[in-house]
């Protein structure tokens, strides 16, 4: 039942719920109006006999003839009645209508030793009868004792409660109706500007994806509810842009092996060749498949990403071995373009920070193929590979005599961040996830005598910037070094 009820329309659902609350409401507001008024018209009885009964008491005290007529115009006579009964249940005197037998049975009238009020039925009265008894004393020579009982018919008051039941039963509905009725129309108003942040939300599409919400100027829940979607609009327009970004990138990047790939394996086959120059053809096929298999790793790394951060699993690894395994994954390629790979190793040859070392081997070999990449067979150079690991964090460190950055990556967004696909590489991108995955960041600079110099600060904490000092300290002192 409750799930064929969530399936309702909020309007009705929220109609439906203020007919309840309010039936809850008039139901109980009805029940103690009924209550109240049946309490009040007896207490008003009550009233009528005690009056009455205090005006037959006086009647004998004064030694007054017929004392039961006495009050009697208190109350319609028709509708009172009263007798003087024994201690042992007999009538001494009793009013026409009650006169065919005593009004109590002689054990209720034994006990009598207080005013008591009773309602039962009586003998010669149609209706039940509220009755008020109370020890008396009959006059004479010798005081004898008596009960006093006075009685009025409920008749009128049942009538009372009759007509307010009936008028509850008639109105209550009609009461119901109209409040469900105002309950949906309050309903619709409240949610018409829900509906109209629907329709502007529908009519934001992939072509238009700055246009935002119209929040409204009242600062309440559906103003706030517009400016959290606003913002969800503005991160599902930087993930798009993102997206877009990465896609280019990625065309962009895999465009150039592809083609000089294709380009070397058509020359190999146009004509016949020597072997030094197939050779020579099939080294670069290689260099080009190896560049490949390296933006398909970095591919994967961005596939494997969740909610915007990489998953790492750290060891301990040893710095030195991380620097002379990734410099003698390249050294051959860098001996056929005539540059030269040097390792400077930490301080202490068994240094180890606690890092993550498939995902550091694929930081330094993105940032030696991008040394590599833009060195140039026009001549000799350099390529310097060095670590530090010092207050628990740890610096990678590469630097080349090449061509160096080109101003808009220097002044573009820093490496952890997706850039533009005619800025900067895929790889650079990559180095910066991981560095962010370990708490740490990227920083670019050119060299003052030339080349490119990247520090890759890790912390050895995984909490995100944990970072105990300056990285910019640290690529000045490499720099004027």
């Amino acid at each position: 039942m409750l799930t064929a009820f969530a399936r309702l329309p909020i309007r009705l659902r929220l109609t439906l719920a203020f007919c309840l609350g309010m039936a809850a409401v008039m139901a109980a507001l009805g029940d103690f109006l009924y209550t109240r008024m049946g309490t009040e018209l007896t207490r008003a009885i009550d009233l009528d006999l005690r009056a009455r009964a205090a005006a037959s008491v006086s009647s004998l005290a004064q030694r007054e003839r017929a004392p039961l007529d006495a009050g009697r115009g208190l109350i319609d006579p028709d509708e009172s009645f009263s007798q003087i009964l024994s201690p042992s249940g007999d009538v001494v005197e009793t009013t026409p209508a009650v006169a065919a037998a005593p009004m109590l049975s002689p054990g209720s009238t034994r006990i009598v030793n207080k005013p008591v009020f009773l309602s039962r039925r009586v003998m010669g009265v149609d209706d039940p009868a509220r009755l008020l008894a109370m020890p008396v004393r009959l006059p004479g020579p010798v005081p004898r004792p008596a009960v006093l009982v006075v009685g009025a018919p409920l008749g009128d008051r049942s009538e009372a409660l009759h007509q307010l039941l009936l008028l509850l039963l008639v109105g209550g509905p009609l009461a119901l109706s109209a409040s469900s009725y105002a309950g949906w129309l309050l309903a619709g108003a409240a949610l018409r500007p829900v509906e109209r942040i629907r329709r502007e939300a529908a009519a934001i599409s992939e072509t238009e994806p700055e246009r935002r919400l119209t929040v409204a100027p009242v600062g309440d829940e559906l103003a706030r509810l517009t400016h959290t979607l606003n913002a969800m609009l503005t991160r599902l327009q930087e993930a798009l842009e993102r997206e877009h970004r990465f896609v280019d990138l990625a065309g962009h990047e895999l465009r150039t092996p592809l083609a000089l790939l294709r380009i070397q394996l058509e020359l190999a086959m146009a004509r016949p060749r020597e072997r030094a120059e197939l050779e020579a053809t099939i080294r670069a096929a290689t260099a080009e498949t190896d560049r490949l298999v390296g933006l398909a790793e970095d591919l994967l790394v961005l596939a494997r990403t969740r909610g915007g951060r990489l998953p790492l699993r750290r060891e301990p690894v040893s710095l030195e071995a991380l620097l002379t395994n990734s410099a003698d994954a390249f050294r051959t390629r860098a001996i056929a373009q005539g540059v030269t790979i040097a390792v400077e190793p930490p301080g202490l040859p068994e240094a180890t920070a606690d890092l993550d070392p498939v995902r550091l081997r694929q930081v330094l070999h993105n940032l030696l193929d991008n040394s590599l990449r833009h060195s140039g067979p026009s001549g000799p150079g350099r390529i310097t590979l060095g670590a530090e690991h010092a207050d628990g964090v740890t610096y990678l460190r590469v630097s080349d005599q090449g061509q160096g950055f080109p101003r808009t990556v220097l002044a573009g967004p820093p490496p952890d961040q997706l850039p533009d696909a005619q800025t900067a590489g895929l790889g650079l991108f990559v180095v910066g996830m991981i560095a962010e995955a370990h708490g740490g960041r990227v920083t670019v600079a050119n060299q003052p005598s030339g080349g490119a110099l990247v520090i890759v600060t890790l912390p050895a904490s995984s909490r995100p910037g944990s970072q105990d000092r300056d990285e910019a300290s640290v690529v000045n002192r490499r720099m004027n070094a």
